[in-house]
């Protein structure tokens, strides 16, 4: 009977929440669904003219073109394009920012929005093809730059 009787008083014994308990559980609660809402996905896609180029952003190869990434930061981006037969491309390309990245409007559409964001960007480059030089041409240049280092 003992047994039964401390089973019963140990259940009684459940623990109330306070009033503090239940303003702490709401705000965990409602930061959870805050941050479980919104959603921005942003994707960089690269074309190439021919396709098949080596693409590397900022320093890092990102795939053969066309390539699609993901980036989470706007801005410069230092682009290199390299194929077989082309002319290496280098340049610079910008990313700017939508109006709803911009605060106050980049929490509204970011955190408290219940629907997706897809930002979607794409860059289309056209390689030039390597002039072949020919054997006498190439002879005649280096001529040239020998005479005007004189």
């Amino acid at each position: 009977m003992g047994f039964a009787y401390n089973s019963v008083i140990n259940i009684l014994r459940v623990p109330i929440m306070r009033k503090h308990d239940s303003v702490a559980l709401a705000v965990v609660s409602l930061a959870t669904i805050i941050i479980l809402c919104g959603c921005v996905e942003r994707k960089l896609t690269i074309n190439t003219k021919p396709q098949g180029a080596l693409v590397t952003l900022n320093d890092e190869e990102v795939g053969t073109s066309p390539v699609t990434v993901s980036f989470s930061w706007y801005g410069n981006y230092n682009v290199r394009i390299s194929k077989e037969g082309y002319e290496t491309l280098k340049t610079h390309r910008k990313l700017k920012e939508p109006w709803y990245d911009y605060f106050p409007f980049d929490f509204f559409a970011q955190v408290l929005s219940a629907k997706r964001i897809v930002d979607s960007y794409e860059w289309t480059f056209e390689l030039t093809e390597k002039k072949q030089i020919g054997r006498e041409e190439l002879i005649q240049k280096a001529e040239e730059l020998k005479e005007n280092l004189r």
